[in-house]
């Protein structure tokens, strides 16, 4: 089931949204401001976020801008009764993966969410979880003060492991992301995975094994 977050402060626009959307099977949070909706982004993991472009205390571009600053790489689909070219710059520029102008058909937006969730923004330019932190436009890696030293391969590794923590992403998903059809054997897999927790775990063990499914990147409290 997928996880939205609509923000927006036209409750009867809002609630048409997420009754729609619930139809469909798509479960929903919603708010109505912008502080709000940080709130929320920073205690939740969502699939995709339909943010209005006017919000009350903060508006969708500086929530866009907060987002990415953070790391946070949830597909935003912004809500807009702006149909010109510079709105629409400056809103990917903050961080917008698409844009649906006001009115709208429902039909439309459960096309466009449904597209979105089956990828990350490639909006952020930085990648945060479990006190690790990529930079994916320097290529480099620090958990806490300390620069992992990292192949390109392990940085692949470690970005895929980023993307899903805490959550566990499949031996054959990994192996997608990382090298796509041109998979290595088994042992390569295994060999790349120890070279990347001898440089992340000097602090404590992060990547967990999940047998028979593949692995994840969580702290003990987070172990399931």
């Amino acid at each position: 089931m997928l996880t939205l977050l609509v923000v927006e402060d036209d409750i009867d626009l809002a609630t048409s949204l997420i009754d729609y959307l619930e139809l469909e099977s798509i479960q929903c949070d919603h708010a109505a401001n912008g502080v709000a909706a940080l709130s929320l982004i920073q205690a939740n993991s969502y699939d995709v976020i339909v943010l209005d472009l006017n919000l009350p205390k903060m508006d969708g571009i500086q929530v866009c801008q907060y987002m990415r600053s953070d790391g946070n790489d949830t597909p935003v689909l912004m809500l807009t009764a702006r149909d010109s070219l510079d709105d629409k710059v400056n809103g990917f520029g903050a961080g917008t993966d698409d844009y649906l102008v006001k009115p709208f058909a429902m039909e439309e937006l459960l096309v466009r969410v449904c597209a979105l969730s089956k990828r990350r923004s490639g909006q952020a330019t930085t990648i945060c979880a479990q006190g690790l932190k990529l930079d994916l436009e320097r290529k480099t890696a620090a958990r806490g003060e300390r620069i992992l030293k990292l192949t390109p391969t392990g940085f692949k590794l470690l970005e895929a492991l980023m993307r899903q923590s805490p959550n566990a992403i499949s031996r054959e998903a990994l192996l997608q992301r990382v090298w796509g059809d041109e998979a290595p054997d088994s042992n390569s897999l295994k060999v790349h995975l120890h070279k990347l927790r001898k440089q992340v775990e000097v602090e404590g063990p992060l990547i967990r094994t999940i047998t028979g499914f593949g692995f994840a990147l969580r702290g003990e409290d987070e172990a399931i």
